[in-house]
């Protein structure tokens, strides 16, 4: 399966100030560069032709589309990194996925680790996995597939598409995951980050940040 690929396009801001700033990042982008020349447009380097003082905090898979923040400046960057971190950041994501979970509202908690041989996909690993939690509310049901409320409260590679394979409901369109009939559904990865809320680092303020979902 081919990922939809972004053009060289303008990136959509969502929040700027003096301290941080967030994007709508497209499916199909890399938030950082990869290796090669081939793999040099990113996020990271679309937002710092706008603000040379941005710097990384966290990503998104490049198939996943939404928020995404960027520091402007050291202290910054480790003030939203250490927010992170300890879980101070509320993160929801939606997601179109096969099947209808059961119960309808639960949690996930199954450890994760890199599968080495097949990196980068993850894999469940009850002896040297880490600890990785998601909790999920069905939003809506219809024929095969299901609209998902999903909230990571760790923050592993892979975390959310393991996680709804692993309890027989991948995510739609997952090139690494799904079965055929579920990759075959959306020619995207039907996840997308769509909210953000935290303690402003500089200022002290609730702040709200949501992205509509594209699919």
């Amino acid at each position: 399966m081919t990922l939809y690929a972004p053009p060289m396009t303008a990136i959509e801001f969502v929040h700027v100030d003096a301290a941080l700033i967030a994007i709508n990042k497209p499916a199909g982008l890399l938030s950082v560069p990869g290796r090669g020349e081939d793999k040099a447009d990113c996020a990271a380097a679309r937002v710092q032709a706008e603000y040379p003082d941005a710097l990384t905090v966290h990503r998104l898979d490049m198939a996943t589309s939404g928020l995404l923040l960027f520091a402007r400046g050291k202290a910054m960057q480790r003030a939203l990194s250490g927010l992170f971190e300890r879980g101070e950041i509320a993160k929801r994501y939606i997601a179109d996925v096969w099947g209808e979970p059961a119960p309808s509202v639960g949690e996930i908690n199954l450890p994760l680790v890199t599968d080495w041989p097949r990196r980068p996909l993850q894999k469940i690993d009850w002896d040297i996995g880490k600890p990785s939690v998601t909790r999920y509310e069905t939003l809506a049901s219809s024929g095969h597939t299901s609209r998902l409320h999903l909230t990571p409260l760790t923050g592993r590679s892979h975390q959310l598409r393991v996680h709804l394979a692993e309890i027989g409901n991948p995510i739609l369109g997952d090139e690494f995951y799904a079965h055929p009939e579920a990759l075959a559904a959306r020619p995207r990865l039907a996840l997308h980050a769509a909210s953000l809320r935290f303690v402003h680092p500089g200022t002290g303020d609730d702040l709200a940040l949501d992205s509509p979902c594209p699919f």
